[in-house]
Formats: C-alpha cells, structure tokens, sequence
C-alpha cells in the first residue's frame, strides 16, 4: 500500500512538473512567433494578437487537464481498490 502511495505522489509530481514545463515552453514560442508576426507585418498585429490569445487559451487546457488527473491520483486514486483483498 505504502508503495502504491509513495509512486502515485512521485506521478503527480512529474505530472505537474511536465505540465507547467510544457505550457513555459509553448508559451515561448506562442510569443516569439507573435512577435516575429507583428514585426514582419505590423498591419496584421491585432488580429494576430487576438489569434494568439485563443490559443494561449486553449494552451492553459492542457495543464489543467494534467492537474485534474494528478489530483485524481492524489484524492481517489483508482489503483488503491485493486489492492484490498
């Protein structure tokens, strides 16, 4: 049981950490793409602007969906049940 525990707890740590390591990162790129965008084409800045933050948007899904599944884990985890006999 101990054990169970103690990977489910390292699971929701990686789960975290590689979810808000992954959104940094499309984050970066999101704004420097916008950036290279608007300064290419500075006519095209709001509506390139307003694209950018629907998918900043959908960007921010992605780590809430890893920390609903990590609080899964953490609260109700499945696997606990399939070990009482």
């Amino acid at each position: 049981m101990e054990t169970l525990l103690s990977f489910s707890a390292i699971a929701v740590g990686i789960i975290v950490g590689l979810a808000s390591v992954g959104t940094a990162i499309g984050f970066a790129i999101l704004g420097g793409k916008f950036l290279e965008g608007a300064a290419r084409q500075p006519e095209m800045a709001p509506m390139l602007q307003v694209k950018m933050f629907i998918i900043a948007g959908l960007l921010d899904a992605v780590p809430m969906i890893g920390i609903v599944i990590a609080l899964l884990f953490s609260f109700a985890n499945p696997y606990v049940g399939l070990l009482g006999g």
